[in-house]
């Protein structure tokens, strides 16, 4: 049994962005609500025209498409509920749905990292050494990588919340944020809440670093190996190859990284700000991501004008 004060909380009350006017809340939840029907179809989009083009069953797209399934499943667990409280002042959420939604946004957080850094590995292997590109990484090499990343934070994630709901919670049952996360749920505990936020921020540094540090080093020689090539036109062709991963990885880690830098020289975010600046790296990758999928990446984009073009002439041939 766990030592829970849950006779005194049975429910957390999402407070969302605090401070927000009234008059506000039909523009923020319909913000909210164009973002994630961004984030649901153009990942939904992906993921089916991935399935449907044969042309496009290779490894670099199969590691998008489960990227594209973490972007559509963090979405879908974070955005109804902030929704629902600015539109139908939905801003109770139940005790073990809080620490049910917690879990989903860092195992899924954490998912998300080591598939990008699977994504740096395909690139790695099919820049400097190409001749083995296609024996080395296989469709079922980049699944078997892409489940192990999707298996891995399973176990500690699982750890992580039995922590937390062993704290005993007889404070204010407000959560200070658009969803349950570790710090906003145990920053209401009573006892032991710096042992159990150390524990969980050495986890989340570890799925956020790791992956980070090989990424880093795997473009590094990349960016070696491209500035050795003899032809300016192969080191352009080939870089463009990158182009997709590159702004992918870029959206993700680089404001997580500033936030956390920024904590470490000491400079502080108002609460409001900082929820604001969450909601936006946690988010707006999510919606951005198929764009960048479908209008940076060569095979997809021509396969993409090709049915455009195949649909025009249909159109005109019935007409």
């Amino acid at each position: 049994m766990f030592l829970t004060n849950i006779s005194r909380i049975n429910n957390f009350f999402i407070l969302g962005f605090p401070g927000l006017p009234l008059e506000h809340y039909g523009l923020v939840s319909g913000l909210l609500f164009v973002l994630f029907i961004a984030i649901a179809v153009g990942n939904i989009f992906l993921l089916v025209f991935v399935k449907c083009e044969r042309s496009l069953h290779k490894p670099t797209y199969l590691i998008f498409c489960h990227l594209a399934l973490t972007d559509l499943a963090f979405g879908t667990v974070t955005l109804p509920k902030v929704i629902s409280k600015y539109w139908f002042d939905g801003s109770v959420i139940s005790f073990y749905g809080c620490f049910a939604q917690m879990y989903f946004v860092h195992f899924l957080g954490a998912t998300h990292s080591f598939i990008l850094m699977v994504m740096a590995l395909d690139r790695f292997i099919a820049i400097c050494d190409p001749l083995r590109y296609a024996a080395l990484f296989t469709n079922r090499t980049a699944t078997l990588l892409c489940g192990i990343s999707w298996l891995m934070p399973i176990s500690w994630m699982v750890g992580i919340v039995f922590d937390a709901l062993r704290l005993p919670f007889c404070n204010s049952n407000i959560i200070v944020q658009c969803y349950c996360d570790h710090i906003a749920i145990t920053a209401l505990g009573c006892e032991n809440v710096r042992e159990v936020q150390v524990i969980a921020f050495v986890l989340a540094m570890f799925s956020l670093t790791v992956p980070l540090g090989f990424i880093v080093f795997s473009y590094f020689i990349i960016i070696v190996a491209i500035l050795r090539m003899s032809s300016s036109e192969g080191r352009i062709k080939t870089l463009s190859t990158c182009t997709p991963q590159l702004l992918i990885t870029f959206l993700y880690y680089m404001p997580r990284c500033f936030v956390y830098l920024a904590n470490i020289v000491g400079f502080t975010f108002s609460v409001p700000l900082r929820i604001v600046v969450v909601m936006l790296y946690s988010l707006l990758p999510a919606a951005v991501n198929p764009i960048i999928y479908c209008f940076k990446t060569k095979d997809i984009k021509e396969n993409l004008k090709k049915k455009l073009m195949l649909r025009k002439v249909n159109i005109s041939t019935k007409t």
